[in-house]
């Protein structure tokens, strides 16, 4: 199973951060769409990030991990832009859920 969590800042609710751990073992490696799709809506919004938004988030990623986090100083002008990227990002990650429910949870944390 894919656990997902949407990391949000509790006053304003922007995103924060996310991070997205596991495997949905929907089939064999190399041939786990769901997987792959997660994979591609989570790594792109780290490069959509900076090619939209000039903002390089703080990325930590191995092997079923990928953990992103906003840089404490964004610039107002970005700011829009990034909100708009992983907000974007969050509803792809929704969609896959409410097609493979059973092998993606996605939960939202607000701190």
């Amino acid at each position: 199973m894919i656990r997902a969590e949407i990391i949000r800042r509790k006053a304003a609710g922007d995103i924060v951060g996310y991070r997205v751990e596991g495997h949905a073992l929907f089939a064999d490696e190399g041939n786990d769409i769901v997987c792959a799709g997660v994979s591609a809506v989570a790594v792109g919004a780290v490069n959509a990030a900076e090619a939209v938004a000039g903002v390089k988030l703080l990325v930590r990623m191995e092997k079923g991990l990928l953990h992103a986090a906003v840089p404490d100083q964004v610039p107002d002008a970005a700011r829009e832009k990034l909100e708009t990227v992983l907000e974007a990002m969050t509803v792809m990650l929704r969609t896959i859920e409410k097609s493979y429910g059973s092998y993606i949870r996605i939960k939202e944390i607000y701190k």
